[in-house]
């Protein structure tokens, strides 16, 4: 699949998906088992795209490969390409792509509602939470709905 690179940071560097191909790919549906093969696995007829899959809302997803390591414990690792929409609602716990004083980072949201504060958490001991505060300039730009691993 062919992506246009968007934008670049130190932590992200931005897609644009391209749509224009469809690729269906046999799909398991009963599941994969760990241990010994079935003979019914030889009779696979589903078939699943992963446009159709992952993307709900096509004009406001996009792709982003992280670099870094500070969300290693959420199981995003560098290098792991990103699905991101746009168009979802940030919701307290959520993986999100936010932009703080001008840099892109992923982090998990948490919203005190309470206090009203918003804490970037990463999902590594080496990082401390991220409090912002009404000096930062912050943006919510998008929520994770899935990440890639390349092995």
């Amino acid at each position: 699949m062919k992506v246009k690179t968007l934008y670049t940071t130190k932590n992200l560097e931005f897609f644009i998906p391209d749509y224009s191909t469809d690729l269906e790919l046999p799909f398991a549906d009963t599941g994969i088992k760990a241990g010994f093969p079935s003979p019914a696995d030889d009779f696979l007829e589903l078939s699943i795209d992963l446009n159709k899959e992952y993307i709900k809302n096509k004009e406001t997803t996009f792709y982003a490969k992280v670099k870094g390591d500070s969300m290693k414990n959420a199981g995003i690792f560098d290098g792991d390409l990103l699905i991101i929409d746009k168009s979802l609602e940030p919701q307290n716990d959520k993986i999100a792509i936010c932009q703080i004083d001008g840099e892109f980072t992923v982090k998990r949201i948490k919203i005190d509602n309470k206090e009203k504060i918003v804490w970037l958490i990463a999902e590594n001991e080496d990082y401390p939470p991220i409090k912002v505060t009404p000096e930062n300039e912050f943006l919510i730009w998008g929520i994770v709905v899935a990440s890639i691993k390349r092995h």
